[in-house]
């Protein structure tokens, strides 16, 4: 994971006590701001929790590519194992964990595709040499050997050996738009200070619960 573009939108939330947020994403964006000072690889890298259709958790990181009030949002193939999860059952987990600032965020809600022209927007602005990638890799299906793979990358550069490399038709982004967001930092002897922020619908207020460590 080392492609590092994202965007970030919300302002950043002015306290020094983050349990008297009365908004996340404010506060999540005063904590990645910050993230992205401290951590020495990947500030924006998540995991992401899925589930298949036996109804197994399945788990893998994936950089998050942007994010505001509306959700956050990551791109991979569309027949990868996570987005076949994700179309049979469109929710989602995601964690953020900042070890440096000793800080997680949990993420839960619906999922649901970005637009064609985000997509585009985004895939636009990949290395070259990713945006082939995209175009060799079958993800997460079997490959013979390393050689078949990079077999493949050079038939995609020969292809696009001048130009621009437009995104494949099966490559494409997801938004997570949050239903419960928890915010959790560490204390000594694990008395952490943890708080919820919960909603019934994205078009619903916030709430926030205090929890126990």
């Amino acid at each position: 994971m080392t492609d590092t573009t994202f965007i970030k939108h919300p302002a950043p939330l002015i306290s020094g006590d983050f349990t008297a947020a009365q908004e996340p994403f404010a506060l999540f964006t005063e904590w990645f701001e910050e993230a992205c000072k401290a951590e020495p690889n990947d500030p924006n890298a998540m995991a992401l929790a899925t589930v298949d259709a036996d109804g197994l958790p399945d788990l893998r990181m994936v950089l998050m590519k942007g994010y505001d009030v509306q959700g956050f949002v990551f791109y991979s193939h569309v027949a990868s194992q996570k987005g076949r999860e994700l179309a049979a059952n469109p929710k989602a987990g995601l964690l953020f964990h900042w070890k440096s600032l000793r800080r997680q965020v949990r993420i839960r809600g619906n999922v649901s595709p970005v637009t064609e022209a985000e997509a585009d927007a985004y895939f636009a602005t990949r290395p070259r040499q990713a945006q082939i990638g995209a175009w060799a890799s079958k993800q997460s299906q079997p490959l013979e050997s390393r050689f078949a793979f990079e077999q493949a990358i050079a038939k995609v550069a020969a292809k696009y050996l001048v130009g621009e490399v437009p995104r494949p038709p099966g490559w494409s982004g997801w938004r997570i738009t949050p239903l419960r967001i928890e915010f959790w930092h560490d204390r000594p002897f694990r008395l952490h200070d943890r708080i919820e922020f919960r909603r019934d619908t994205p078009q619903t207020a916030w709430s926030k619960t205090r929890l126990y460590p």
